[in-house]
């Protein structure tokens, strides 16, 4: 066979190849991780600890935009304080990390809100290290 005869099978089997890959390609199904929002992260910076809400509305759907808010007083009687805000993507979800393990008057109050709806999720790093919750969102009662 000469040089220009191997030449011309290699570019013709590269080529198969390559149709071979982009017909794979567009039968695969997308992944499920492109399907899903990327979780929001909000980093206290203040220990090893994390904690990932869902937040569900009135319907039991998850609540896009759901604003939470959360006041922390950590170290030796409180002197550290750390104040976290974030908000929920459109899978009703948003993750704190860098939560001290230890704070001062335990349990932390994970207070969220969304027009006149609010709902609270409690959590105490010194048991949970680790942590997921969900919050279920009401309408607060008339007094």
């Amino acid at each position: 066979m000469s040089r220009f005869g191997f030449l011309a099978a290699v570019l013709i089997v590269a080529g198969f190849l390559a149709l071979a890959r982009l017909q794979l390609r567009s039968q695969t199904p997308p992944s499920t991780s492109a399907t899903q929002q990327k979780v929001p992260v909000m980093d206290g910076g203040a220990g090893p600890c994390s904690l990932e809400l869902t937040v569900n509305g009135i319907d039991a759907k998850p609540a896009y935009a759901v604003t939470i808010k959360v006041h922390i007083a950590y170290r030796f009687a409180g002197i550290r304080r750390l104040d976290l805000e974030a908000g929920t993507n459109s899978d009703g979800k948003v993750k704190f990390t860098g939560l001290p393990a230890r704070v001062h008057r335990p349990p932390l109050e994970f207070n969220a809100s969304k027009d006149d709806l609010s709902g609270t999720a409690t959590y105490d790093p010194s048991t949970e290290c680790a942590a997921k919750h969900d919050i279920a969102l009401t309408k607060p009662k008339t007094q």
